[in-house]
């Protein structure tokens, strides 16, 4: 498991990055749209989504997550956080993807990766990118065949060791099997000579011209008339350019999950009763572990680098003396001097050279063995610059001989912070912390001053069950009496609440702005049927509980995937034909005004003036004034 544990740190750029070669990320609707069939409607549920033909399950999906959030835990991740998640969510759909669309190519095609060809990217001359960042010594930076078979070795008797192996060798065949297909598809590409000469001829054909350009809004809207039943052609003409993508709108009212003015009390209640306690502990710091939120941070800190309200405690200098309950930033505080240091540095500047346990095998006692070696190379007369540069863990800092730069207290982890400023100027000494054994050297010091290390006991006043219920209470009482739009509208008016809205939502969108975590509620507003309707969850449940808040939420627009009614597109085509029908009037009139005269003379007729464009080639993007016109490009040139 040593060997495990080595790696765990190096193997996360690996799956966020070293997946495999992919087509393209897409975040698919969970479903929408309605069947009148319940069987049919179960389908589309688990349906996450089609490629190719082939249905994506929402269950096949979500267990190939899982087994990529284990190999998240196996790299020592115990929390996976919602990024995490996020971030397997893409790199399993990116690989259904490519399995479905460049699996059958492949088959096709006939492309493999032979066991042999496995070895050779993995125990070969030139190893798989995979293999070389996963087994190269932090060190010295050059790649460990040693360690790569010692790990290999190790999968044979740990089933996690090779669980976690199997899923890296998955990875390097595929990458593999992707690229030769690339390679296959580069190589079948290329372009004739005729096509060459072709193209290079459309791009060296300039033309020069000049023209005039009248706009469709120097006709009026009143002068044109369009029938309904010319829309109607036009419609069913056109239908194919009037598809559309599945949107939704909805109005919402949250009922924020704070504290009671009962919950701020009680907390208060408990904090002054616990008041005389702190006053008489012995040990400060262990008291405060003991009954605070937040641990006894154990650092020291002058009068100046104090928050302002503790530096009449820390001036008053007595120990016994607890301050507070005080309330700030949601918390009630209880303070109390555990120490005075008259003679501490202000700040510090130190390098360091750091052994970490992954280094050495993942052991502790052999960190401290090399700590010791380099320790007598230093007293030595060794560089500490140059055993920083070859044997420093921490790569932010070893190339420049390991120094840290100028520091205050609170800003390191407290065993390497103390080690600093309990130190005299050049010193050189070890200490220990989570990343391993530091070798530390004090180079300079700033003046030496007074400084103040101050327990404090912190309790968030957080909102309690009954509170919570309540608030809950509230909620599924609003939903209850206002189960439409119309009534949720007239009670925010009545009420004058503070109405929220969320316009053209997509399927595929993962939150609304200012609401964490609510994909579950777009979920649910693809799946309501009707406009007006209050959302309900599978459950049938109005209330949707988000971070911190209950939402009540309603559909008020359905815009559902595929080609729009005739009546949802009427203005946009009416003012297509119109322009269409001013288009052949501006035209005419340009015909007959331009009769016998020059350009110049029509373009007086109209109050316009002449534009020049030159340049000019089939290829060619825009012309001079007009903007983006292929049609006009391809007639000059």
């Amino acid at each position: 498991m040593s060997v495990l544990q080595t790696l765990r740190e190096k193997a996360g750029p690996l799956v966020a990055g070293v997946i495999g070669l992919s087509l393209l990320i897409f975040i698919v609707s969970d479903f929408f749209d309605s069947n009148s069939s319940q069987r049919r409607r179960a389908k589309k549920y688990y349906e996450l989504a089609r490629i190719d033909g082939e249905t994506i399950s929402y269950q096949d999906f979500e267990t190939k997550v899982m087994e990529m959030t284990e190999i998240y835990k196996l790299m020592g991740n115990t929390n996976v956080s919602e990024e995490m998640t996020e971030n397997a969510r893409n790199q399993i759909w990116q690989r259904m993807l490519m399995d479905k669309i460049y699996g059958k190519t492949i088959t096709k095609t006939g492309l493999a990766v032979t066991p042999e060809e496995v070895d050779a990217m993995v125990l070969g001359n030139d190893p798989h990118p995979i293999v070389r960042q996963l087994f190269t010594d932090p060190n010295t930076g050059q790649f460990n065949r040693s360690y790569l078979i010692n790990f290999l070795k190790a999968t044979n008797d740990d089933p996690t060791t090779k669980k976690y192996w199997l899923f890296f060798e998955d990875q390097i065949i595929n990458d593999k099997l992707n690229s030769k297909l690339l390679n296959l598809i580069t190589k079948g590409i290329y372009v004739t000579t005729k096509q060459a000469e072709f193209e290079n001829n459309l791009a060296a054909q300039t033309v020069d011209f000049s023209y005039i350009a009248r706009s469709y809004s120097s006709l009026s809207d009143s002068t044109i008339d369009v029938s309904k039943d010319e829309i109607t052609k036009y419609y069913e003409s056109h239908k194919e350019s009037f598809k559309r993508n599945a949107l939704r709108d909805m109005e919402y009212i949250t009922f924020p999950i704070v504290p009671s003015e009962v919950d701020n009390e009680q907390v208060k209640k408990w904090a002054e009763e616990l008041k005389p306690e702190f006053v008489a502990a012995a040990d400060v710091a262990q008291f405060v572990n003991i009954n605070s939120d937040t641990r006894h941070a154990g650092f020291y800190f002058s009068i100046n680098d104090l928050p302002e309200n503790l530096k009449s405690l820390a001036l008053s200098g007595d120990k016994s003396f607890v301050m507070g309950p005080y309330f700030e930033e949601g918390y009630y505080k209880l303070a109390r001097i555990n120490d005075i240091k008259d003679q501490r540095p202000d700040s510090v500047r130190v390098r360091h050279i750091l052994i970490s346990p992954q280094a050495t095998g993942g052991s502790m006692a052999a960190a401290r063995e090399v700590a010791d070696s380099l320790m007598k190379l230093i007293k030595n007369g060794a560089s500490f610059e140059t055993l920083a540069l070859t044997n420093s863990a921490d790569q932010n800092t070893a190339q420049i001989g390991g120094d840290l730069g100028w520091f205050k207290e609170g800003l390191m982890i407290l065993p390497f912070n103390n080690a600093c400023f309990e130190a005299n100027k050049g010193d050189i000494l070890t200490t220990e912390t989570n990343y391993g054994v530091h070798i530390i050297n004090v180079i300079d010091q700033s003046k030496k001053v007074r400084k103040y290390n101050i327990g404090v006991i912190d309790r968030q006043v957080t909102a309690s069950n009954l509170t919570t219920q309540q608030i809950y209470a509230q909620a599924s009482q609003f939903a209850g009496t206002n189960n439409t739009l119309e009534k949720f509208n007239k009670a925010v008016a009545e009420g004058k609440l503070d109405k929220k809205s969320a316009g053209n939502v997509t399927p595929m969108q993962k939150e609304v702005a200012g609401l964490p975590d609510s994909r579950t509620l777009l979920m649910s507003l693809f799946r309501t049927e009707s406009e007006g309707s209050i959302i309900l969850d599978p459950n049938d449940q109005a209330i949707f509980e988000l971070p911190g808040v209950y939402v009540v939420a309603y559909c008020s627009h359905i815009q559902n995937e595929g080609v729009a009614p005739e009546s949802d597109v009427a203005a946009e085509i009416k003012f297509k034909i119109a322009k269409e029908k001013k288009g052949e009037i501006i035209s005419s009139e340009m015909e007959k005004a331009g009769e016998g005269k020059t350009l110049y003379e029509i373009a007086e007729n109209y109050g316009t003036t002449v534009i020049d464009a030159s340049g000019i080639n089939f290829r060619s993007y825009s012309i001079q004034g007009a903007g983006i016109e292929p049609s006009l490009i391809a007639a000059a040139s």
